[in-house]
């Protein structure tokens, strides 16, 4: 264990949720502990959602696609008694991310799949990156808010402009109710497993590799974590972020924001910007720490940071090959134009909308896919390797 820098994480997650605390209340402290324990299981089991699409996608391996779906699994299992019987904490009142489906969602989540195989991390995947001591990673996140702005700048062509439809609820718009919804998605989720037993026996794919684990209870703080027991976590962590919130656990939203705060700051009139209205705009008045996703989004950071320095791997490379630091730029400004006109990213969009019961979380993860195949194409113009059917490990 790095003890001096777990000492100074701990440290650093205190005065987060002190300040959390005094400025927005208990709910947002409440959060900000989610947050430390989402980052801490994120980087412990790796779990990602990037090289899962690119495993599956280039040599057929779908463990970690197989982890998804019993994380999304255990996840509609516990939204659908809290959305229908309205059960939140803290006078919250719990509603799904149920979002329009059409070209906006289409282009969006194809740009970010294309985006997180050239950044080599997702939004999650982006925070516990930086945590655990990734360098690239920053490039990443900066592009990553610059093309969220982008992205909101452009948020009305999108969803107004361009062909869509309202968004679908398999639970409450299909007249299956809540249970039927549960079935059918239970049913998908394994069809999509079988489906990656097939691919992966057709295909003779490469297995993953394993972590480096500690053993006993001591696997706890110093990790690695298994992917199953990990997919377990996070989503219960969603379902009480969805209860004391009234929302699903969201990241990209916070990049938007602290992008356009910082655009506001220079001059730019974001206000006049259709994405920044409805009572958006209120948040550009406020402090990020008024801000749930903010909050979480900083603990998830320092949750990863804990966990890398509880198992003595954190570290931090100053050097960024210039091909590497070009692929993250790109990668971030796609994934950042993507989440805003997908409504979402990996989490807020894939995870929460398919926990939600929505049709667009489905149709995030096809074209997301789509997006991470052509990907394939250009990594190797940046000199990223991807996986290959002859390799032993992926």
């Amino acid at each position: 264990m790095q003890t001096s820098f777990f000492a100074a994480g701990t440290i650093l997650f205190i005065i987060l949720a002190v300040i959390s605390y005094l400025i927005a209340g208990a709910p947002m402290a409440v959060l900000s502990v989610f947050g430390l324990v989402l980052g801490f299981t994120l980087f412990h089991a790796r779990f990602g959602f990037t090289s899962a699409f690119r495993r599956f996608v280039a040599v057929g391996n779908g463990e970690a696609l197989r982890a998804h779906m019993v994380m999304l699994a255990v996840a509609i299992t516990l939204f659908a008694p809290i959305l229908y019987f309205g059960v939140g904490l803290f006078g919250a009142e719990p509603s799904g991310y149920v979002s329009p489906v059409g070209t906006s969602v289409i282009v969006g989540s194809f740009l970010f799949g294309i985006g997180m195989q050239l950044g080599n991390g997702c939004a999650s995947g982006t925070l516990y990156s930086i945590g655990g001591g990734r360098s690239s990673m920053i490039l990443v996140l900066i592009s990553f808010i610059a093309g969220s702005v982008i992205g909101a700048w452009h948020f009305e062509f999108w969803t107004e402009t361009m062909p869509n439809f309202e968004g679908i609820s398999l639970a409450t718009d299909t007249g299956l109710g809540f249970f039927g919804a549960w079935v059918l998605q239970m049913v998908i989720f394994g069809g999509v497993i079988l489906l990656t037993f097939y691919v992966a026996k057709k295909r003779k794919s490469p297995v993953m590799s394993s972590l480096p684990s500690s053993r006993g209870i001591k696997r706890i703080v110093r990790g690695s974590w298994p992917l199953i027991a990990a997919a377990v976590i996070l989503a219960v962590f969603n379902a009480l972020t969805l209860m004391v919130r009234g929302e699903p656990w969201g990241i990209t939203g916070a990049f938007a924001l602290w992008g356009s705060k910082i655009a506001q700051f220079i001059g730019i009139d974001v206000l006049s910007w259709g994405y920044w209205s409805g009572g958006r705009e209120i948040q550009l008045e406020q402090s990020v720490f008024q801000d749930t996703t903010s909050v979480m989004n900083f603990a998830v950071m320092i949750g990863a940071f804990m966990a890398a320095t509880a198992g003595g791997v954190f570290s931090f490379k100053k050097k960024i090959p210039l091909k590497i630091a070009l692929a993250s730029i790109i990668g971030g400004l796609l994934m950042g134009y993507g989440a805003r006109l997908a409504f979402g990213c990996n989490i807020g969009a894939y995870f929460g909308g398919i926990a939600s019961f929505s049709v667009h979380g489905w149709l995030w993860m096809v074209f997301g896919m789509l997006g991470t195949f052509a990907a394939l194409f250009i990594r190797p113009l940046f000199g990223l390797q991807n996986p290959k059917k002859d390799d032993k490990f992926c």
